[in-house]
């Protein structure tokens, strides 16, 4: 609310500071409905199934259980499912009680190999939704 007691339009994880943050901030508000109806303790599968559902729901175009290429010397070196590619964002989803390093760096990696520039880590198996807004420049890796 603002100080007139009038709702601001934007939520407070729209950030003008984040890249594709409009963006974003839909997809979080879809991921806080999915984890506020489901709560912690469910396989991954789960949870993307539900954000599947909620996605249409802020207006978002996406698709589910993308495969990018991996390159290495401009040559095709494997392949890797990123959950989601929702508009100019990919999103990877997680269960588990915590985000660590490991997924912040996969996350990136699939960022890298992908060529998108944003991403969002989204882990429903605690308490509260994690979330994390991740921008990959060349110098991260």
């Amino acid at each position: 609310m603002n100080v007139d007691g009038v709702r601001n339009s934007e939520p407070s994880y729209v950030k003008s500071e984040f890249p594709l943050s409009k963006i974003t901030g839909k997809i979080i508000a879809a991921a806080k409905q999915a984890h506020a109806h489901l709560g912690p303790g469910y396989e991954e599968v789960i949870y993307q199934r539900a954000l599947a559902l909620e996605l249409p729901s802020q207006g978002l175009e996406f698709e589910r259980e993308v495969w990018i290429d991996v390159l290495y010397r401009d040559q095709k070196v494997g392949r890797k499912r990123v959950d989601f590619l929702v508009e100019e964002v990919m999103v990877e989803i997680k269960a588990k009680s915590a985000i660590e390093d490991v997924d912040i760096v996969q996350t990136l990696s699939y960022l890298k190999a992908s060529g998108f520039e944003v991403g969002l880590l989204l882990n429903f198996g605690g308490k509260s939704l994690g979330i994390k807004r991740l921008i990959y420049t060349k110098e991260q890796l």
